[in-house]
């Protein structure tokens, strides 16, 4: 029955892509961030949606007279550079015989990410992007929080095998990075039983969170909390709400749980952090020996481990989206890795710094607070987990990128209006003297 409603949902949806091409980019983010088939048993699991979906998105790219260019900004050539080096990085690489598969999947993630940039254009079509990624995941944290209430928290939580997202870990840190877009469509939805199923949702996939056992992202979670509190501007009211939400949650947690979370200070006898630190020394020290281009995607080798990491048995994927970074693509990786995330902050920073005033644009201004912090979350879980290349992240760059070039080009248009009205309206208008030129949009160095 999955098999038919995921393939009916699939097909029945396809041929509004031609007339309407931003639905092909939203139901690419859809199949690749939630992966419906892998919740279906029989034919669907093997069945190629993600390339039938991409494939008629790309022929309607190519094909519609709409306006299909690259908004282009600051983060937008941080991107390209950043996507150039890794093929840069798969052309130096040790091992080239073996990186095309990891290769192949990785630029159809970034080929991608650049459609859903160049077709989600106005107000309505972000709204939707987000409102895909939320229910996306939220079916997971949903279901997963039940999980965990109804069994006391004793099982752990684990995501859709197969995916970026299959281990408790990845899933944990996917659901705490969901919460605050759930928050943002909260503030921007009329309806009230919407924002209470919101909420109920917030809470279900803050328990699946504690319940997939994973310490980092208790660790997301608290610099979560704290970058929020920071932001509020009821910081009194946020830390009552804080203070009654989070002490009965932890204490529904059983004994087990308590353990595994305490064993955070204990990193030293740990033998699973241990086994990360060693992986980290081995990127570290290939990238000193190959400081441009790293080693190419497929670097996890007992060949490599044996001639870079201190215990060369101990062989474990990067676990850090930082040291992925440079043990695949080098230290110019990793520089252009952090600018990508430096950059996409600023530009959610221009954004609330010149929305925060205006009415109109409250919408812009939450939700790139919200983008913020589910980049906190993302940064900080991101240091224990090998999530390099998951898409989710990539995408809310791309709604930054997005909305700032709307919200610019309206503010833009607004100040030139104003400014006409007023040079209409006033005496020089009708004498010899030039109208006064509208004033600038505050621009910053992204």
């Amino acid at each position: 029955m999955r098999d038919i409603l995921v393939t009916l949902i699939v097909f029945g949806f396809l041929p509004t892509i031609f007339k309407k091409p931003h639905r092909g980019a939203l139901m690419w983010v859809w199949i690749s961030v939630m992966n419906p088939h892998t919740q279906a048993w029989g034919f669907a699991t093997t069945f190629p949606f993600a390339a039938i979906i991409g494939g008629v998105t790309l022929l309607t790219l190519i094909a519609t007279k709409e306006p299909k260019n690259l908004p282009i900004t600051s983060l937008t050539w941080i991107f390209i550079a950043f996507v150039l080096w890794m093929n840069v990085s798969t052309v130096f690489s040790i091992y080239p015989e073996l990186v095309y598969d990891q290769w192949s999947k990785v630029m159809k993630i970034m080929l991608m990410t650049f459609v859903v940039i160049m077709l989600i254009r106005t107000k309505d079509h972000i709204n939707w992007l987000i409102w895909i990624i939320v229910i996306s995941l939220g079916y997971y944290g949903v279901k997963g929080g039940i999980f965990t209430v109804v069994g006391g928290g004793v099982d752990m939580v684990l995501g859709p095998e197969g995916t970026f997202i299959g281990g408790n870990n990845e899933i944990a840190l996917a659901l705490i990075m969901t919460i605050p877009l759930m928050h943002y469509l909260q503030t921007i939805s009329p309806k009230l039983w919407v924002r209470y199923s919101l909420t109920a949702a917030m809470m279900l996939c803050a328990l699946a969170a504690l319940g997939s056992y994973s310490r980092g992202a208790l660790l997301a979670i608290a610099a979560m909390v704290a970058f929020l509190w920071l932001k509020s501007r009821h910081k009194a009211r946020m830390g009552a709400l804080f203070m009654l939400a989070i002490p009965p949650a932890l204490a529904f947690m059983p004994a087990q749980w308590t353990e595994r979370m305490d064993s955070i200070s204990d990193y030293e006898e740990d033998g699973s952090v241990q086994g990360r630190f060693n992986a980290w020394w081995m990127a570290y020290n290939l990238a000193k020996d190959h400081p441009l281009t790293g080693g190419g995607f497929e670097v996890i080798t007992p060949a490599l481990f044996w001639a870079y990491a201190p215990n060369p048995t101990d062989i474990h994927a990067a676990h850090s989206i930082y040291f992925q970074a440079l043990g695949e693509h080098g230290f110019v990786g990793l520089g252009l890795y952090l600018l990508l995330g430096l950059y996409t902050w600023q530009t959610g920073s221009w954004i609330i710094r010149n929305t925060k005033k205006l009415e109109e644009y409250k919408w812009a201004s939450s939700l790139a607070t919200m983008i913020q912090v589910s980049i906190i979350g993302f940064a900080v879980g991101g240091t224990f987990l090998s999530l390099l290349y998951y898409d989710v992240p990539y995408y809310l760059m791309g709604t930054m990128i997005i909305t700032r070039v709307l919200v610019e080009k309206e503010l833009k248009q607004r100040a030139l209006s104003l400014a006409g009205k007023k040079g209409k309206g006033s005496p020089r208008h009708l004498g010899t003297l030039e109208p006064s030129p509208p004033q600038p949009i505050t621009r910053d160095s992204s």
